[in-house]
């Protein structure tokens, strides 16, 4: 059985397939196939964003899919930049550029609280056969700590470790992260859809 990943980051791609090593499926990617268009994320809300890139990459390859989307929430930024969390500077924006226009709209905020959330999809080529949603709580620190991870890795401390995601190695983040945990659910059911489909071959 094949199993597509509907993204084209490959930040995101090698941390799903770590995360997803054991299972008895090849795992493709978005990468794989240059006649896969990106899937326009024009939803309000992750969940909204994780299901539409799941179906869509299903209905267009006619193979099982996970898609996810993530967002970070901060609490001072009234919720932002939540579902426009990649986008947060601009279109064409890199991570360093969304790292420091947070730290900028952060500057001389108390409240530094904020949370990751990530909504992973499951998608048949006819319907979307599961959603799930993981997330980690932490703050948004003052200035970048550590050289792992990516996107806002190096800003955000996460309550568990005291430590920023670039600062922890990947295996300790995959302990813990939003990302991860919302995976973690997606996998018994993703086991138990394959259990099905092989009983009615």
């Amino acid at each position: 059985m094949k199993l597509l990943i509907g993204s084209k980051n490959k930040n995101k791609i090698e941390e799903i397939k770590d995360i997803l090593h054991d299972l008895d499926v090849e795992i493709l990617s978005a990468l794989d196939f240059t006649e896969l268009p990106d899937v326009i994320e024009d939803k309000p809300t992750i969940k909204g964003n994780a299901k539409k890139k799941a179906l869509e990459n299903a209905a267009k390859m006619g193979m099982l899919v996970i898609a996810d989307d993530t967002g970070l929430f901060v609490d001072a930024l009234d919720g932002r930049p939540g579902v426009y969390s990649a986008r947060y500077s601009g279109e064409d924006c890199s991570y360093k550029d969304n790292r420091d226009k947070m730290l900028d709209e952060m500057q001389g905020k108390t409240d530094r609280k904020a949370h990751f959330a990530t909504v992973v999809a499951l998608a048949s080529p006819n319907e979307i056969i599961a959603a799930v949603r993981g997330e980690v709580h932490g703050t948004i620190t003052e200035a970048e700590f550590g050289e792992g991870g990516f996107g806002y890795d190096p800003i955000f401390r996460a309550d568990e470790t005291g430590e920023t995601f670039g600062e922890m190695s990947s295996e300790a983040k995959h302990e813990i992260s939003h990302r991860a945990r919302a995976l973690k659910k997606i996998v018994p059911l993703l086991k138990e859809y394959l259990e099905e489909m092989a009983e009615e071959e």
